[in-house]
This record gives structure tokens, C-alpha cells and sequence, in this order.
């Protein structure tokens, strides 16, 4: 989040901010990486998974490094800006693209659904059922088939 947050300052001009936002990215994304790799060496189920090896995860550690180095050698020659010390806060609720979601509420129940009709359901004084013989299988009578002889005359022509 905080590259990406990175690359959106940069884009609006605020370098010094972006460069901070970056090294914190970077912060985060080694120590991410210690865990997955410490994850990919235990032992037991699950040790073929190797996190650190995913695609998007060795393209995150590119990405953040080119973009730091961007933003670096841009606010050498152009920007000039100070870098703060405190990282950015991220914006964690999205204000585009994104639906209000409609809070579930439960239907009313039914007049007809009491206590005693739901206790009138109980499996365990239903009746026993004969249907759990096996039936026995029917013998299946053998088809003569007809014989099929290869035809040199389909009526098909090659023109």
C-alpha cells in the first residue's frame, strides 16, 4: 500500500513525501520477506507453498526499488523537497469506486413458525425406513449387434 501510495504522490508532485512512503514500503516489504522465507523453510504440511518466490511478490520488490530510485533522482534535479520523517498516513477508506454495502437485516418470522412447530421437527423420532436393503441388481441381457460392413459408396464427392 504504501508503494502505490508512493506512486501517487509522486504523480502529484509531492516527492519528498513519496520518497518517505517508499522507504517505508521498503521497510515493510523486507520484513515481509524475512516471514516468507522463514514461512517456505518450516516443516510439516503446507512447505511446498514458497511465498517469496510468487510472482507478484518478487515484481513488489522491483517495482519499489525502481520507484524509490525515481523519486530520488527526480527530487535531486527538479523537486528539492525535504523528506519527512514520519511516513504518510495511508487513506484506508476508498471514497471512489466502491458501493455502500446495505446492511443485512433479518426477515420477520412467520406467524406460522412457533415453538412448537419447530419442535415437531425433531429427526431423531422419525419412523424407520426399509429402503436401506440393497435392491438387487437386474441381469442385463445382452444386444446382438448388427453387422456393419465398410462402404466404398458413401455418395460423397470430391470436386
Amino acid at each position: 500500500a504504501y508503494c502505490y501510495h508512493g506512486q501517487t504522490l509522486l504523480a502529484s508532485d509531492k516527492c519528498g513525501e513519496a520518497i518517505r512512503s517508499l522507504q517505508e514500503s521498503e521497510k515493510f516489504f523486507a520484513k515481509a520477506e524475512a516471514l516468507c522465507k522463514e514461512y517456505g523453510e518450516t516443516k510439516g504440511p503446507g512447505t511446498t507453498a514458497k511465498p517469496s518466490g510468487h510472482l507478484f511478490f518478487r515484481k513488489l520488490g522491483s517495482l519499489i526499488k525502481n520507484t524509490l530510485e525515481k523519486c530520488q533522482r527526480e527530487n535531486g534535479f527538479i523537486y528539492f523537497q525535504k523528506v519527512p520523517s514520519e511516513a504518510p498516513q495511508l487513506e484506508l477508506k476508498a471514497n471512489y469506486g466502491l458501493v455502500e454495502p446495505v446492511p443485512f437485516e433479518f426477515p420477520a418470522l412467520n406467524t406460522h413458525w412457533t415453538a412448537e412447530t419447530v419442535a415437531a421437527f425433531d429427526l431423531t423420532k422419525r419412523p424407520k425406513e426399509d429402503t436401506a436393503k440393497p435392491k438387487p441388481d437386474e441381469e442385463v441381457k445382452p444386444l446382438k449387434e448388427p453387422d456393419i460392413k465398410p462402404q466404398k459408396d458413401s455418395g460423397c464427392q470430391i470436386s
